[in-house]
């Protein structure tokens, strides 16, 4: 659907790769997604220099993760969870980040992580630029929404059923 093109496009833009300071940090509800946004994101960044972008999520090594933070990353895409986890370790630095994306915002409630999206939400700096995704808009999301966002632009896509004649097949 290009969804991830939508955001890391924009964030791949903006990104000063003098600086290896994370700059962008994606939210993913799954360690799954979390991988499948951060292989995207190489792919987009792949004639740009060297984007660093690492996926951060339970279940995977917290030492590599460690290194890869504490060498410089540019982008970090990862799970409330873990996030939090280096927050608090001190290990991920969200000073310089710009931009910060929320994806499947929807699913993130679902799992019962809102209350850590918020609490990361207010890790980062004040001026970021907070983009949220989500397939349907609950009141707790949209409370985040209205709390994290700056005069945000709602794009909604209405789901259109589309009728398709079936085929006959005739065999000889």
């Amino acid at each position: 659907t290009g969804k991830t093109a939508a955001f890391a496009l924009p964030i791949l833009d903006r990104l000063d790769l003098k600086h290896n300071s994370v700059q962008a940090l994606t939210l993913a509800p799954t360690h799954e997604l979390a991988i499948q946004v951060a292989e995207a994101i190489q792919t987009y960044a792949k004639h740009l220099g060297r984007v660093r972008t690492m996926p951060i999520y339970g279940g995977d090594s917290m030492g590599k993760q460690i290194g890869r933070l504490k060498a410089g990353l540019h982008i970090v895409v990862g799970t409330p969870g873990r996030i939090m986890d280096h927050l608090r370790r001190g290990t991920l630095d969200l000073a310089a980040v710009k931009t910060v994306v929320i994806d499947e915002a929807d699913e993130m409630l679902r799992m019962g992580f809102i209350e850590d999206v918020e609490w990361i939400l207010g890790q980062t700096p004040a001026d970021r630029q907070t983009a949220l995704f989500s397939a349907t808009m609950p009141r707790e999301v949209r409370r985040i929404a209205d709390r994290h966002l700056s005069d945000p632009v709602t794009v909604e896509i209405k789901h259109k059923t589309v009728t398709v004649p079936t085929v006959e097949q005739h065999y000889i």
